[in-house]
């Protein structure tokens, strides 16, 4: 089983070079942010640069999240019912407890619909991945899904850590291949290898990933990138802790292009970040690295510069999370 991170054991303090488990330490550095090759809102490519900090070697599992459940009592937001108030014109069967969850098409759907695969399921939950009479038999060693924002924070505050950047996610995945498409390079397989959980085949109907399946994977099935760390892409997305905003909105907010990288930049803020054309105003934080529903026909964003805006308040069956630990933040170890 791979080695995942744990709370910090009480009373013992101090910053170390050495990881704490389960953690890698990444030294800061320069490196060129987005990509102009695929997606709109990944553009402007951009000199930034980030600090050291640790992070989490694999997204957090089931099995450690259910270790901040027992700990703490915690219910996350997929286990509550939402109140009618709050989301005007909710349809009655929205009103309880539950999140969405894939269902695989049996026949060839329009893309431009997501309804054609993704349906509320009451019920669905982080310990229910699937519906509610799902359980995590087989699963413990999975990326915990069903997971909204605050949920990921309530654990990384647990745990003595914190939700990375967009920055420092990005810098991370990249593994020291700066520039590149992929996280190893430019080509997606290289010699036919498969080197994260995307959808093989034509999604939403027929995926043919070796071993079968169409859901997570264990963490540590595929090879870890070149700073040691597993499934940075595909499996599942990851939260971030940026609002989401335009890079080009950022650029302009800053005025002039700067002649050195940025700064650990930041997101935008929550009025940015709210999607103008929904009647429910929900802010949106970014999330990272794709899912095992990225596809070559379809959502190519198994990618470290690829980007995705998410509502605050919605869990889904492939979203999850990881920490990290900041050397500037006073943290117990």
């Amino acid at each position: 089983m791979l080695e995942t991170a744990t709370c910090p054991p009480a009373g013992e303090t101090g910053i170390q070079d050495t990881p704490p488990p389960g953690m890698r330490l990444i030294k800061g550095g320069a490196f060129a942010m987005g990509s102009a090759n695929y997606y709109p809102e990944e553009r402007p490519v951009r000199r930034v640069r980030v600090e050291d900090f640790w992070i989490d070697t694999a997204p957090v599992t089931n099995r450690a999240f259910a270790a901040f459940v027992d700990a703490t009592g915690y219910r996350t937001l997929a286990e509550i019912a939402p109140d009618p108030r709050d989301y005007p014109g909710m349809p009655p069967e929205r009103a309880h407890p539950g999140s969405l969850v894939f269902r695989r098409a049996t026949a060839p759907v329009p893309l431009d619909d997501p309804r054609r695969w993704w349906s509320f399921a009451r019920g669905a939950d982080w310990r229910h991945p699937t519906g509610p009479d799902s359980t995590l038999d087989g699963l413990m060693d999975h990326p915990v899904v069903h997971i909204a924002y605050g949920d990921a924070q309530a654990y990384a505050a647990w745990a003595g850590k914190s939700l990375p950047t967009e920055a420092e996610w990005e810098y991370a995945a990249r593994g020291g291949v700066d520039g590149a498409a992929f996280a190893w390079g430019d080509e997606l397989a290289p010699g036919g290898a498969v080197l994260a959980n995307y959808w093989i085949g034509r999604f939403p109907v027929s995926n043919h990933r070796p071993g079968g399946g169409y859901r997570t994977t264990e963490v540590g099935q595929f090879p870890a990138n070149g700073y040691g760390l597993f499934d940075m892409i595909g499996n599942v997305w990851e939260w971030t802790r940026d609002w989401y905003a335009l890079p080009e909105n950022l650029r302009a907010r800053g005025g002039k292009q700067p002649c050195c990288a940025a700064a650990d930049p930041r997101g935008g803020t929550l009025t940015e970040s709210i999607d103008p054309r929904e009647a429910v105003r929900i802010g949106r934080k970014v999330v990272k690295g794709g899912s095992h529903l990225c596809a070559e026909n379809f959502c190519q964003r198994y990618r470290p510069a690829a980007r995705h805006a998410q509502e605050i308040d919605s869990s889904t069956s492939h979203i999850g999370f990881r920490c990290v630990v900041r050397r500037k933040e006073a943290v117990l170890f």
